[in-house]
């Protein structure tokens, strides 16, 4: 018993979030993407102020399609 090493093996974090029924996925569909994204997104142009450069960028696109 004097030769007999113990070892620990520490669960890895997917393997704990799997245990309590989660399963993390390599990929997340676009739109969840987007509804994650978007309230930040908003929040920037807000506090930035950057709706003018929102229309000028809109505006630039729609020339260049003929609108």
């Amino acid at each position: 018993m004097a030769n007999t090493v113990i070892r620990t093996v520490r669960p890895t974090r997917g393997s704990r979030i799997a245990a309590i029924g989660i399963r993390p996925s390599g990929t997340r569909h676009p739109l969840v993407a987007v509804a994650m994204v978007l309230p930040l997104a908003v929040l920037l142009v807000v506090v930035f102020g950057g709706w003018q450069a929102v229309v000028t960028q809109a505006s630039s696109v729609a020339g260049l399609m003929g609108r």
